[in-house]
C-alpha cells in the first residue's frame, strides 16, 4: 500500500487535527490545543496536551523532543498494536513526557484517572515513580498497572522485543 493510499477514520483525523479544524455552523469555532474544557468539572485543563480521548482510563508515555505527541510512523505502529487489543486511540491518553516536564508521575495519573500505565522508551525513574523494574514486567503500584518496555521504533524493528510486549498485552487485557 503507497503512502498517498492509507484511509484513515474521520475520528483517528480529527484527533490528529484538532487544533487547526474549523467547524462551521453560524459563527465559526477553531479548537485550541492549550485550553480543554474539563465536563465534569467546568474548569479549564490549562497546559495538559495529549491524544487520544482517555475513555478506558489507559495512559501511554512517551518521549520525543521534536513532535507534540508522536511521530507518525510510531502512531501507525501504536493504532495497530492497540487494534490487536481491541483498542482504539480513544481508549487511550498518549502523553510525551517533554510536554509535562515538570508534572509528577501522581499528577498525570490523577488527571487522566489511570488504571494501567504503559512506559514506552521511559524509565522509571525518568517517571518520577519511587520503584524501579525491568522490561516487560508488569507492576503493579499505587492502584495502577505499570508495564515499561522500549520505545516504540525499537518495538516495531524487532520480533522478539514485540512478542515480548504482546505476551504482557495478552495479561494485561484478558486477550
Amino acid at each position: 500500500m503507497e503512502l498517498n493510499q492509507i484511509k484513515l477514520p474521520a475520528s483517528v483525523i480529527a484527533d490528529l487535527y484538532y487544533s487547526s479544524l474549523i467547524v462551521m455552523d453560524k459563527v465559526p469555532v477553531i479548537f485550541q490545543p492549550e485550553v480543554v474544557v474539563n465536563v465534569e468539572k467546568d474548569e479549564p485543563d490549562i497546559g495538559w496536551k495529549w491524544l487520544g480521548d482517555n475513555s478506558k482510563n489507559i495512559l501511554l508515555i512517551v518521549h520525543y523532543t521534536d513532535v507534540v505527541h508522536l511521530p507518525d510512523h510510531e502512531l501507525s505502529f501504536l493504532s495497530g498494536m492497540l487494534g490487536a487489543c481491541n483498542l482504539t486511540l480513544g481508549d487511550v491518553a498518549i502523553v510525551n513526557l517533554h510536554n509535562h516536564p515538570e508534572k509528577s508521575y501522581k499528577e498525570l495519573i490523577v488527571h487522566f484517572k489511570s488504571k494501567i500505565v504503559f512506559l514506552f522508551g521511559v524509565e522509571p525513574k525518568a517517571f518520577h515513580l519511587p520503584i524501579s523494574f525491568p522490561h516487560f514486567q508488569i507492576q503493579p503500584f499505587g492502584n495502577c498497572s505499570f508495564l515499561f518496555s522500549p520505545a516504540l521504533e525499537e518495538l516495531e524493528d524487532d520480533k522478539m522485543l514485540k512478542s515480548k510486549l504482546w505476551v504482557c498485552l495478552r495479561r494485561i487485557f484478558n486477550i
